[in-house]
């Protein structure tokens, strides 16, 4: 079994375990242009050129049906009865970088996969991809560990454009990269 990690800064991971972020889009890192077509086919991205040749083929990390950990650390969800670990501290316990799939109490099952731009992103999705929205205020957000200007937002795309550049680096949005959509479920 494979895991998959969310941003925890952001509030992500929680998301995912709330079943509240049901979507992922993943950076496809490749040099291309607007001239190019990106397809999935038999477990793979495709860079498809103008003369209709595949460029470049990368291998999907995920597949449809497949289940897959929510990566925690230990010491999120793990606790110390008497005084005794049956998980020992180390590398893991801090780090989910470092845990077991096979460890992790929360499992996604992949249900669905797409290729698109980043920007192509419908308004429904922005909110599938953990943007909160407060209808009292009509104002959109995001989780952050912590408050700062610009938090509010007054639609979708503006909450995920800030999202997205927080997670995936500064100008991630305005570069309107290729992406792979994985769309998921949250399995009990």
């Amino acid at each position: 079994m494979q895991k998959i990690m969310f941003n925890d800064r952001y509030g992500l991971t929680q998301a995912v375990i709330e079943g509240r972020k049901t979507m992922t889009r993943r950076l496809i890192n490749l040099n291309s242009t607007s001239d190019v077509q990106v397809r999935i086919f038999a477990g793979y991205v495709q860079i498809i050129g103008r003369s209709g040749n595949v460029c470049v083929e990368k291998k999907l990390s995920y597949k449809v049906g497949e289940i897959v950990a929510v990566a925690q650390n230990y010491s999120s969800f793990y606790n110390i009865l008497d005084n005794t670990r049956l998980i020992p501290e180390g590398a893991g316990w801090d780090n989910k970088m470092f845990v077991r799939a096979d460890l992790m109490p929360h499992r996604i099952r992949i249900t669905g996969i797409k290729c698109e731009r980043l920007q192509d992103i419908q308004d429904a999705d922005c909110l599938k991809e953990g943007v909160r929205y407060i209808p009292k205020i009509n104002k959109f957000y995001f989780e952050g560990v912590r408050r700062e200007e610009g938090f509010y937002f007054d639609n979708h795309r503006e909450a995920f454009a800030a999202l997205i550049d927080k997670v995936s680096g500064r100008g991630t949005w305005a570069s309107n990269p290729w992406v792979v959509v994985y769309e998921f479920e949250l399995v009990k």
